[in-house]
């Protein structure tokens, strides 16, 4: 890695399958021990059960509301301020259960890269 200022640019913001919006923010090969990805959930939205492979996660709310779902513990309520650490291989999902758009930062360890998403939906109760 070397030194970089990056600039926010919303307009790479891409719909997913998992049912939200993101934006990279820092994601690059040159810098292969983090990403930084920024999510947005609409109102009454849920993602999809996914996990992901060798790969920690964590979500810092920036804006919103959300019920949040990891691994074994009970849907949890999370709001601006709060963090929710991911392990790798752990289920997880969130539903904005306010009204205005939930947003957070997705902070990955190594950084994020599609073949280590994995849609887990159809296995879920």
């Amino acid at each position: 890695m070397k030194e970089t200022i990056k600039q926010q640019n919303l307009s790479n913001e891409f719909f997913t399958p998992e049912k939200c919006y993101i934006t990279e923010l820092s994601n690059t090969p040159d810098d292969p021990d983090v990403s930084i990805a920024r999510a947005r959930v609409e109102p009454g939205v849920t993602t999809r059960w996914h996990c992901l492979t060798g790969t920690a996660e964590r979500y810092y709310i920036v804006n919103g509301r959300g019920l949040m779902e990891v691994g074994k513990l009970p849907p949890q309520e999370v709001e601006v301020g709060d963090i929710v650490l991911v392990p790798p291989m752990c289920r997880q999902r969130i539903t904005n259960i306010g009204s205005e758009d939930l947003i957070f930062l997705a902070i990955c360890t190594p950084r994020f890269s599609i073949d280590v998403y994995e849609d887990i939906e159809d296995n879920q109760t």
